[in-house]
């Protein structure tokens, strides 16, 4: 038997894997693009924020139901669920006449999202030789280019040119080529890993596994969610008692069930793995927190065009993945630790820089380069943080702790890109203007990576073997 990627007995799953990544890039990256212009159609800019931590919340609880039914049934059941439910809120998002149904179709997409990676990283484990690995998180990860060079470009066009509705509904028809290879070629893949199989040291089957039980962990997955979504009503609503109600009900209901799907003490940043689970939370609050804002303020403030504000989106991605490379590279000489810190320091500086680039009369391509460096500094901090957690969690417990840190990503994602949304809406509320708006949700992104610039030095430092750099791979 072939040991490559493309031997002939899984060229099928590669296929399939790779082109399902491709869409949901393509959606993530073609929605943030053209959602300035879905706002200036439907209106409710108060809930423009909610487009994105909506699809996060969602997500949230789709991975941790994948996990589950991975677990319990093998892995084409929760694929194929997952991209049902993706299909269902492409739909609901082209049709919606309002924001609050667009909101909707995003939380359901977001639902069935969650079961690709969870999928993916599974059947990596289980259908690809251990040497193999590897380079197949390396396709995966550059799975993301092409959407990144064509996405936001595409998206702008069809939003200028077309309508926004064409970049939800044109999707169906990718979502069925893209679901066809993949369910196909699952069916061939097994159920669970053999009995006789070895440890698996990256913790890619049980990557999703459960201290207390899938059914707690999904319980809990949700009153996170439920929490998360109070809070960021809380933020938005006019009523300063409704306001208050709804954060102390969401506080309450949130942080309790938060702490039993993380490590011990993560709330508190205790140094170590409970730390490196936090920080990723604050990295993905101020790069997102911030990048869901980049093309509404280019089109509202700037006044150019969809097109032209997907140009910084583009740069961006393809800066993260040159980042990501960078930091495979330096982890013998610098360690996670550091690359870390360095990330965060860039991801800081260019939210300042764009944020300074955005509101001012700095040409549209000098937007692109700012953003463009917080995106190198996602490249350096992403994956060492995944190589930090991989090395500090305890062998019997790495699912938990890789589990943990998704949830830590995923939370951190939705909270900032609602909370900047919640930001701009108070202040549209208040008389303000637009460019004041947006650049408060900017200046809140700077607070976040100045705070978790901070929290990297709680972080161990040290080096990390090859098998785990490996292993690291996005």
């Amino acid at each position: 038997m072939q040991e490559g990627v493309w031997a002939a007995d899984r060229r099928a799953l590669t296929v399939g894997l790779v082109a399902t990544i491709t869409l949901v890039a393509f959606e993530a990256l073609a929605v943030g693009t053209v959602m300035p212009l879905v706002a200036r159609e439907l209106g409710g800019l108060e809930l423009y924020g909610w487009a994105f931590s909506g699809f996060f919340l969602g997500n949230l609880v789709g991975i941790v139901a994948a996990g589950g039914a991975i677990d319990r049934g093998g892995l084409r059941p929760p694929l194929a669920a997952g991209l049902a439910l993706f299909g269902v809120g492409l739909l609901i998002g082209g049709l919606a006449p309002s924001m609050p149904v667009l909101v909707l179709g995003r939380i359901v997409q977001g639902a069935g999202a969650g079961a690709v990676p969870a999928v993916a990283y599974v059947a990596i484990r289980r259908a690809y030789p251990e040497a193999t690995r590897p380079k197949m998180f390396a396709i995966l990860s550059t799975a993301w280019v092409v959407p990144g060079l064509l996405g936001p470009a595409v998206a702008g066009w069809i939003g200028d040119h077309l309508t926004w509705r064409v970049v939800f509904l044109g999707l169906l028809p990718l979502l069925v080529a893209a679901a066809t290879p993949a369910l196909i070629a699952l069916g061939r893949v097994p159920a669970r890993p053999p009995a006789a199989a070895p440890p698996d040291p990256a913790g890619l089957d049980s990557a999703l596994a459960t201290r207390h039980g899938d059914r707690a962990r999904l319980v809990r997955a949700i009153l996170v969610a439920c929490g998360a979504g109070l809070l960021l009503a809380a933020s938005t609503t006019s009523s300063v008692v409704i306001g208050g109600a709804f954060a102390v009900a969401g506080l309450v209901i949130g942080v309790p069930a938060l702490a039993g799907l993380l490590p011990a003490g993560a709330l508190r940043a205790a140094p170590g793995l409970p730390a490196s689970v936090l920080t990723r939370g604050f990295l993905t609050f101020a790069y997102f927190g911030a990048q869901a804002y980049v093309p509404l303020a280019l089109i509202e403030v700037r006044g150019t065009s969809a097109t032209e504000a997907g140009l910084a989106l583009t740069v961006s991605t393809l800066s993260w993945t040159a980042g990501s490379w960078t930091q495979a590279h330096r982890q013998a000489a610098w360690g996670p630790a550091r690359l870390v810190t360095s990330g965060f320091a860039l991801v800081l500086i260019g939210v300042i820089a764009t944020a300074l680039a955005v509101l001012s009369s700095v040409p549209i391509v000098g937007v692109a380069v700012t953003w463009g460096i917080a995106g190198f500094g996602m490249g350096l901090a992403y994956a060492s943080l995944s190589l930090l957690v991989l090395a500090q969690a305890d062998s019997r417990e790495v699912g938990f702790a890789t589990s943990a840190l998704q949830l830590s990503d995923v939370l951190g994602t939705s909270i900032g890109t609602g909370a900047g949304g919640a930001v701009i809406a108070v202040a549209a509320a208040t008389g303000a203007s637009a460019a004041t708006g947006i650049g408060l949700a900017f200046g809140l992104a700077v607070l976040v990576a100045a705070s978790g610039l901070l929290l990297s030095r709680r972080l161990e430092r040290g080096r990390v073997s090859t098998a785990q750099t490996a292993a690291a791979v996005p």
